[in-house]
């Protein structure tokens, strides 16, 4: 039997692999990626399967049986693209595919729920049996903006005292593989997020108490904090996205309190307090 996993050189992607060769032969993987000479070093098979070129798609899906479709990262593009992807893998006869969707995607807030909301329509349409993870926010989100914060003296942010069940990437990971070398599936939606939800404010007290710094969270207006990101720099469509997401959280659209995460990977979630660690090691 066949893996295909999309998205392989990305983060998500390489943990997946690296945790799925320790549970199944390498020669049973296949990398779906956009430039296979970056997955030389995953020790698997890699085709090219760009999302951007839908004539890649056909051969790149050729004899795989079970595709993780781990979601594009061009917000905008997204339900062209996945619509290719599910279109591909029904003539190659996939038959079975594992989407990464977003926590609570048929209700959420969150701007970018609407592409994962049409792609969970597709897959529904396209009559392949499927299983959706919807995942929550990575932690490694939050704690990228830590260097900036300790730079700056505090956190901001728009998600007022919002809370967050976010999760380690690694066990999102975890997680997809233990669905896909397992049994009893299909047909499934998870809700995936950490067992323990924290606000931003806990974020910064979190930090303040690893560093030994007083760092505290400084909450903003939606547009006060998109035009914040705009001046560092950012691209002003994404800085607004980033502002809205923030927004949502603060409606508990990244709270869960399900624990089907840690039910599916048979252990609790990576704590908040020992990614901040992990962050602050590499600042």
């Amino acid at each position: 039997m066949k893996i295909g996993i999309t998205g392989a050189t990305g983060h998500l992607g390489r943990l997946v692999i690296d945790k799925l060769k320790g549970k199944v032969s390498a020669d049973s993987l296949v990398a779906l990626v956009r430039s296979p000479q970056k997955a030389a070093d995953l020790g698997v098979e890699a085709r090219e399967a760009d999302y951007n070129k839908p004539e890649t798609l056909d051969s790149a899906l050729s004899g795989i049986d079970t595709l993780l479709f781990i979601s594009g990262s061009e917000a905008g593009k997204r339900a062209k693209q996945h619509q290719d992807v599910i279109e591909a893998a029904k003539k190659a006869g996939v038959r079975w595919i594992v989407y990464t969707s977003l926590l609570h995607a048929d209700i959420s807030k969150i701007s970018l729920a609407g592409e994962h909301r049409a792609t969970e329509a597709a897959l529904k349409e396209a009559g392949i049996p499927y299983t959706l993870l919807r995942n929550g926010w990575y932690t490694e989100n939050y704690a990228g903006s830590i260097p900036g914060a300790l730079a700056a003296g505090a956190f901001i942010g728009s998600a007022g005292e919002g809370r967050i069940s976010s999760a380690a990437r690694a066990d999102y990971a975890e997680a997809a593989v233990a669905v896909l070398t397992g049994e009893g599936h299909e047909g499934k939606v998870y809700e995936l997020a950490g067992d323990e939800a924290f606000t931003l404010s806990d974020l910064a007290a979190e930090v303040s108490l690893q560093t030994g710094k007083a760092i505290p969270y400084k909450n903003m207006s939606q547009d006060e904090y998109a035009a914040t990101l705009a001046s560092f720099g950012l691209p002003e469509g994404l800085a607004q996205a980033i502002a809205g997401w923030d927004a949502a959280a603060a409606e508990d659209a990244l709270y869960d309190e399900s624990r089907q995460l840690s039910a599916l990977i048979g252990r609790p979630t990576t704590p908040l307090s020992e990614t901040v660690a992990e962050t602050l090691k590499g600042a």
